[in-house]
């Protein structure tokens, strides 16, 4: 059986935090890669292939390790070509939106089938 050809590709891992400054610092020396933005909620940096960003949560807690909870600390981001198709395939998969949607109409938040949040942009946005 042939696999079928992907819906999304991912471009960017986003990782709450308290305060994006310190951590945007510490993986940048940690991976060598640049800052492509940061302000007092959110910053971005870019690797060879593939982004990680950094989002303010008020209130975070640090993940603790083994987490006995298993509270969200990320969020994937992934490029597509149509955000409307791409949203209806992975509602055909069982993903789920919620009605909070931030953004603007430039990205489409949904849920995994376990809750884990994901976000859809569009391919023109990064570029691809």
């Amino acid at each position: 059986m042939a696999t079928p050809p992907p819906v999304a590709t991912l471009k960017m891992v986003t990782l709450d935090c308290g305060d994006p400054g310190p951590s945007a610092a510490f993986w940048s020396a940690l991976l060598g890669w640049q800052q492509a933005y940061g302000d007092d909620n959110y910053a971005m940096l870019t690797g060879p292939e593939h982004a990680l960003g950094f989002g303010r949560v008020e209130g975070y807690e640090a993940p603790v390790w083994p987490n006995p909870h298993g509270t969200k600390q990320f969020h994937l981001d992934l490029a597509v070509d149509d955000l409307d198709a791409a949203e209806q395939a992975c509602l055909d998969l069982g993903a789920t939106r919620p009605e909070a949607q931030p953004g603007e109409g430039r990205w489409r938040v949904l849920l995994d089938p376990a809750g884990h949040p994901f976000c859809l942009t569009r391919a023109d946005a990064w570029g691809s």
